[in-house]
This record gives structure tokens, sequence and C-alpha cells, in this order.
């Protein structure tokens, strides 16, 4: 059937049907205020997933990006507690372009000195944490000292139901901004020559060289890319959790690009949708709010989690090797 041989398509009805058996051992899942707690965990992880994904599109990886966050986050709330700033706007421009230029060194030393992907940002992400620990320290920003405007932003909902037990649930207005955000991923990917670039790039480099597309551009705008949303979404998690903490983030990337190659990313470049990729964060997001639920051990998660990589891993190599054939 043609509907098979969509990666999106076949990636929605595992999720359905991974929902519908959850659902079945735990009525829990259900719930209205789980629900809209899934909604409202899948924004942070699914902005850093789509930077993420043109970096994987494009044939490269980048593990420096929560630490790229966590600067974002924690120099920009300082800097906002420091001047006694209390805005909106301004701050998440602020953190927006720190994750830009941090984005920028990953480029920088990935193309001018033709070195690993991996190795770079597993060397920037070192270098990162440790001058915001050293320089900035480590005190976590609590709510009673964060700017009153920020927290109010993070808090704003789309919608609110009371349970019967009189506790509130909100769907979070932040959803938007997520889908905003991906929009605007899936125009530029589908509509515009940089798109086509970063997918001619993932599927051979020395072609699309020699077809005259500026390969050095292509890499700066996915890695800067993916800095920018990684900054803007560490301000935004910090605006909804009302706090501001240099420690956060340890062991995201793991989740993050799981996410990713459950979407039907390539580990080989070339390939990859921001529709699959939503499809992946949330399908990650629920199976560990699942197992959550289940009160499955922190522990187990992480190993459900390396399951998770190593088997949508093998799936794609096979899928790509396959198409070879």
């Amino acid at each position: 059937m043609k509907i098979f041989q969509s990666t999106e398509a076949v990636i929605a009805m595992v999720l359905v049907l991974v929902m519908i058996i959850i659902g079945l051992v735990n009525p829990a899942f259900w719930g209205v205020s789980n629900l809209f707690s899934l909604a409202k965990s899948n924004v942070v992880i699914g902005i850093m997933a789509l930077g993420v994904l043109l970096i994987m599109i494009s044939g490269g990886i980048d593990v420096s990006f929560p630490a790229i966050a966590v600067a974002a986050l924690y120099i920009t709330v300082r800097t906002m507690v420091a001047l006694e700033y209390d805005g909106v706007l301004l701050p998440f421009i602020a953190a927006a372009v720190i994750g830009l230029a941090l984005g920028a060194v990953n480029a920088l030393i990935i193309d001018r000195f033709k070195m690993i992907p991996l190795i770079v940002t597993l060397g920037t992400a070192s270098i990162i944490r440790g001058l915001v620990l050293g320089l900035l320290g480590t005190s976590i920003v609590n709510i009673n000292k964060m700017p009153r405007e920020l927290i109010e932003f993070g808090k704003q909902d789309l919608v609110s139901v009371t349970a019967p037990n009189g506790a509130t649930a909100g769907l979070t207005a932040m959803i938007l901004v997520y889908l905003g955000i991906a929009i605007a991923v899936h125009l530029m990917l589908k509509y515009t020559m940089m798109g086509r670039s970063i997918y001619a790039y993932g599927g051979d480099p020395e072609s699309a060289r020699r077809a005259g597309i500026n390969t050095r551009r292509t890499i700066f705008v996915v890695y800067c890319t993916a800095g920018l949303l990684a900054g803007f979404a560490g301000l935004m998690h910090s605006a909804m959790i009302w706090q501001a903490n240099p420690r956060d983030f340890i062991g995201l990337e793991l989740d993050v690009i799981a996410a990713v190659v459950l979407g039907g990313a390539s580990i080989f470049g070339g390939r990859g949708s921001v529709l699959g990729t939503m499809i992946g964060v949330f399908t990650l997001v629920m199976v560990k709010n699942s197992l959550i639920l289940m009160k499955v051990d922190t522990t187990w998660q992480r190993v459900v989690v390396g399951l998770i990589i190593i088997a949508a891993t093998a799936i794609t190599a096979w899928r790509d090797r396959k198409k070879l054939v």
C-alpha cells in the first residue's frame, strides 16, 4: 500500500498503536491533565529537535545544544536580574542571539578545520558548560528572583479545565510558539534553495559542491539555526519552570537525538522531515511520561531511551541500505 511508503504515516500509526496500548494498561494516560502535561513537555524538546533535524539532514550531528541552551538562559536571566529588567521580547532575542553565536563557533570549527561534528560539539559542549559554571557560578535563580513578566509569559494557557477534585489543568500557549517555529522550518526546508541545499549536502557533500552549492554557507546556516533554536528554547524552559538552573539539560541530547531519529531522519544525512520529527518527539515524551505514570525508576527510563535510539537507528540504516540496493 502507498501509505506504508510514507515514513511519517508509519510513525503516526505506530504512535497511535502505542497510545492505545498505554491507555489500556493505564487509563490515567487519557486524563485531560496528563494530556495537557504531555503537550507542555513537547515544547522545549521539540524546538531543540527542529534544530537538530537540520543538522542531521545535512549529515552532521550536534551534542552541544543543551549546553548552548543553558548558557543562553542563564546568561540572559542573570543579566535581567542584575539590571532589574523585566520584559519578554528583548530577553528572548538576546537568548536567541547567544545561541546563534555559539552555533556559529561550531560551524566555524567544523568548516575551517574539516573536523568531525560529533567531536567538535562534544568539545564545545564541555567548554560552554565549564565557562558558565566557572564564570557565572552555580547558584539557581529561583522563582522569588525570576523576572515577573517572564514567569507570566510562561504561565499563559490556551484553555483551562477544572477536575472534579478541584485541581486546574491548562494547555500551555507555548505550544503555539512551537507550532509556529515548526511551520517556519518546514517551509524553509521544502520551498527554499537553502532547504534544497541542506538535503543535497547531506545526501552527498561532494556532489553538492560540484553542483555549485555554497557548502560553507549551508554549514553555517544549519549550526547557527540549531544554536538559535536551542537558545530560544532554553529561555522558554526557564520561563515555564520559573527558575534558571545552570545544570539543566544534562543528558537531554540523547532524548532529542532519539526523537529525531525516531521521526525518520537518517543518520547518514539527506533525509528527514519536520512532521516526522514532531511525531518522534511526541512518541518519546509519551513513552517517558507513561513510564513515570507506571512508577518506573529513572534508571530504567534511560534504558528505554537507549533501546529506542538503537532500534530507530537500525531501522533507518536498514531502510537507507535497502534503497541503495
